[in-house]
């Protein structure tokens, strides 16, 4: 297991970071969340996020989309990603203890800087008829977030 480090710097000062280590969620779910949620206050994104698990707001998907069907409201293609918004909730919320554990305010933080970077692949093989088999893997996620307070 290798050491991964934060690939963007912040002042330790006014700011704190959480950092989701190999997470069993998707690359592309998990990058359309990050996308959407960078640069919101942290109360905006925590409740977005809820919304997403409650089915109340859809992720727009801007770059993985073929075959998404369209959402109502200004989206043209859209998902409900629950597992990957459960996960990403879970670091948000641990980068906000930090916020606290520093003395600073979590309703007055921004999150500047939300990415994902891909993980280690889990092998896995699947048995199939004849005595072949086929590969099933499992694709992890390290998802890294920075508030900053404004």
């Amino acid at each position: 297991m290798a050491r991964v480090n934060y690939s963007c710097e912040s002042d330790p000062n006014t700011s704190s970071r959480a950092m989701g280590y190999e997470l069993h969620i998707s690359p592309k779910h998990s990058r359309e969340i990050c996308s959407k949620i960078r640069k919101m206050k942290m109360p905006e994104a925590k409740r977005f996020l809820e919304d997403v698990m409650a089915l109340r707001q859809a992720v727009p998907f801007k770059r993985f989309n073929g075959n998404v069907g369209h959402r109502r409201g200004r989206m043209a293609a859209g998902r409900y990603p629950v597992r990957a918004a459960t996960e990403i909730l879970k670091v948000l919320t641990n980068a906000e203890q930090g916020a606290e554990d520093k003395g600073l305010e979590p309703e007055r933080m921004r999150l500047v800087h939300t990415s994902t970077k891909q993980g280690r692949t889990i092998r896995g093989t699947m048995p199939r008829a004849m005595g072949r088999a086929t590969a099933k893997n499992t694709e992890t996620v390290t998802v890294e977030i920075i508030l900053e307070e404004i």
